[in-house]
């Protein structure tokens, strides 16, 4: 296994307090699931670090809040009992969803804007696939209530999926505008003499 060198421990570092900021910009506890920014910033880890170091920015941020540094978007906002949250699940879906990210643009010089776009939403597709279940177990194991497919999706998809999209849409843009300026300043990663399309 290949070690982490200070730059992208810096990197994880960044990402991970980005994801505090984007936590704390949209903190309220109105709804089971609240609307939250850090799925834009999975996305964007994803797309900007790869997967390995995008997965571990989210990591980072998730362990910060487990041992108990208040950083996550609802109350108790941290601690190890933040697991017993209906959005616990989400959390760890970002991680995937940045991994995911990563890995299907790993060729991403050679991409167009659809390209970034079908991997945030394949990003979307993972933590939902993670986040949904998750939520139904905490809601009907923990906390006792009965809930149909249909409620699920009304609480944890249906509100969100269009904003998810848009998210994924602006994480697309963002990520393939700051990659083509690296490549343009010669920062890029090398692996293709292939100018981005």
């Amino acid at each position: 296994m290949s070690r982490f060198s200070a730059r992208d421990i810096t990197l994880v570092a960044v990402f991970a307090a980005l994801n505090v900021v984007a936590a704390m910009v949209a903190r309220y506890g109105g709804s089971v699931v609240p609307f939250s920014l850090i799925p834009f910033m999975a996305m964007l880890a994803g797309g900007l670090l790869g997967p390995r170091l995008g997965a571990m920015s989210m990591v980072v941020y998730i362990l910060l809040g487990l041992v108990g540094v208040p950083v996550f978007a609802t109350p108790p906002f941290g601690g190890p009992a933040y697991v017993l949250q209906p959005t616990f699940g989400f959390l760890v879906g970002f991680v995937g969803c940045a991994y995911v990210v990563g890995l299907l643009l790993k060729n991403r010089q050679q991409g167009g804007f659809l390209p970034y776009f079908l991997a945030m939403a394949a990003g979307v597709a993972v933590y939902d696939l993670i986040g949904l279940p998750y939520l139904y177990l905490i809601l009907t194991f923990y906390l006792g209530r009965t809930v149909s497919l249909g409620q699920l999706l009304a609480i944890g998809f249906t509100p969100f999926i269009v904003l998810d999209l848009v998210k994924a849409a602006a994480a697309a843009a963002l990520a393939r505008a700051v990659y083509r300026r690296l490549w343009a300043s010669g920062l890029g990663d090398g692996r293709s003499g292939k100018k981005p399309a």
